[in-house]
């Protein structure tokens, strides 16, 4: 986020789009809620479910899945069209200003209600709402990166939150929610194929001899590796041979889950280290038993760019152990030291080789948490990001054009999917399923369906239903839904035995290399 959470309830327009808020980061929704209903701040919500913070918000827009940016790119020809964009910002903030003007110049309201479904009136109403809001604040989430175009999302918001002088304000900015408790962390410690810590790449001689010294080895890879979603094409190609999966469930949460279990099935080794035994564990050669976060210590760092201490609350269960410990024993056995005596230790390392981390320190930790960057000791940790000027100087506008979906609808599959999560479950259920308090509040899949649907395809409430793409099939019990639009089936990703996964498609994002989890082209039918 380039904001903080706590701001949400003081920006005057928050826009809320591909955040099915409300059950996949509820605390965060409070926020929301209290802001539209007690401090009485505009909210918009763009959603293709009538998803429940839509009760809470003074405009909705419904637009078809995988649409956003011709949305988006609507609200800022409406906004440059009628001047009530920041034109000093504009001027002496950004660059490619020209570019972006003549790009959104043919997404008319009208052009926009033919792609989208979202009414000309609706679309000119929220563009103005946000335009006119002194601070606002978009918040978004996997119903905008998880598409093929889903970087060009991410661009287009930031296009619209620069467009209004909403970046590098209190209450402003672009606030993406992360989709695990630290997810955020685990990127900022450089696990990602192309960056060391503190995003810094890979490929840069400098920090590459930076890191060789810390370290103490020579000639680091100057090559950028593989995304998750490289690797298991590559697996088929014989392209790798092992693979070491750390808290991952890619038998259930990757798409066309059937060929990724085929593609880790041919490895010689697969290495599984989790706190139970997942369904990718139970195609493993090797379990390494990991400690749950309640057995150990160390940081996370949040959404909101917070690190936070976590505390040991009980021992290691059975032969557990925490997965820094783990790592340590497998490098010394592999003949390169890691001897580390605690996580503080290597927090310290941390501080070292990360700009961003190294004013932060476990005892500044123990009176509360810090939001990097907090470049020295004397830092108090950065609330909002971009104050004065961006990082690189100039915010650029990108000029970027609605594609559509890589599977859309036909006759054979005419409806659209679109996947999610459940309030009461979380991710693969690996945790969440064996709590008999959640598993009672939602103990099964269910397909969400449109009451229009359901009457055309004879299907009832409570039916099983047989949901069907060109990559596999589930069956499914029917859930008749006024969240749901007509032409649109909902899947929650969380239950093995009906994997939504088995049914999406693994087109990829180019840029990112994120699988479009979020559109593909279904069947339905009573079973």
């Amino acid at each position: 986020m380039t904001n903080s959470i706590a701001e949400l309830e003081d920006a005057d327009c928050i826009l809320v789009i591909g955040s099915n808020t409300n059950e996949n980061h509820p605390v965060i929704a409070a926020r929301i809620k209290r802001a539209a209903r007690l401090k009485n701040k505009d909210l918009i919500v763009i959603d293709p479910r009538k998803q429940d913070l839509v009760k809470f918000s003074r405009l909705w827009l419904r637009q078809t899945p995988g649409t956003d940016i011709a949305v988006v790119n609507g609200m800022m020809n409406i906004i440059i069209q009628e001047k009530l964009y920041d034109e000093t910002y504009v001027s002496e903030r950004t660059e490619n200003f020209e570019a972006l003007k003549g790009a959104v110049a043919k997404y008319t309201p009208d052009y926009v209600e033919k792609i989208s479904g979202v009414p000309a009136d609706a679309l000119a109403a929220a563009a103005r709402m946000y335009a006119r809001a002194k601070a606002g604040s978009i918040v978004y989430c996997m119903g905008i990166t998880q598409h093929t175009v889903g970087t060009d999302n991410v661009k287009t918001l930031a296009n619209l939150a620069m467009l209004c002088g909403n970046v590098g304000i209190y209450a402003g900015g672009v606030n993406p929610l992360r989709g695990q408790n630290n997810v955020q962390g685990a990127c900022d410690m450089g696990g990602l194929p192309n960056v060391f810590s503190g995003y810094q790449p890979v490929t840069d001689a400098n920090n590459r001899k930076k890191m060789e010294a810390a370290w103490g080895v020579k000639n680091l890879p100057d090559w950028v590796g593989m995304t998750m979603t490289d690797m298991l094409p590559a697996i088929s190609k014989g392209g790798i041979k092992s693979l070491y999966i750390i808290g991952e469930n890619p038998a259930l949460t990757d798409p066309d889950s059937d060929h990724a279990i085929k593609a880790m099935q041919q490895l010689d080794l697969l290495v599984v280290q989790d706190i139970f035994l997942t369904e990718t564990g139970k195609l493993a050669d090797v379990v390494l038993p990991a400690s749950s976060f309640a057995e150990k210590d160390g940081t996370f760092s949040n959404t909101e760019r917070r690190v936070a201490r976590v505390r040991q609350a009980i021992p290691p269960v059975g032969q557990s152990k925490p997965d820094w410990k783990i790592i340590c024993e497998i490098s010394n056995r592999l003949g390169y030291p890691m001897n580390y005596g605690s996580p503080e230790e290597v927090f310290e390392e941390i501080r070292q080789v990360t700009p961003a981390y190294a004013g932060i320190s476990y005892k500044r930790l123990d009176a509360g948490g810090l939001q990097w960057p907090c470049p020295n000791e004397e830092h108090p940790g950065t609330v909002y990001l971009h104050k004065d000027r961006f990082a690189k100087g100039l915010g650029t506008f990108f000029a970027i054009d609605h594609k559509d979906p890589a599977e859309m609808p036909d006759a054979e599959y005419p409806l659209y999917l679109t996947t999610g999560r459940l309030l009461y479950q979380y991710h693969s259920g690996t945790m969440s399923r064996r709590a008999p308090g959640l598993a009672e509040k939602a103990p099964e899949c269910q397909v969400e369906l449109s009451a229009t649907d359901a009457a055309k395809y004879g299907i009832a409430a409570g039916d099983r239903v047989k949901v069907r793409t060109r990559r596999g099939q589930i069956t499914a019990k029917a859930q008749i839904s006024a969240k749901a639009v007509p032409g649109t089936v909902f899947l929650p990703f969380h239950f093995a035995e009906a994997s939504a996964n088995k049914l999406t498609n693994a087109a990829l994002d180019p840029v990112s290399k994120i699988p479009e989890y979020k559109v593909c082209a279904v069947q339905i039918e009573k079973a």
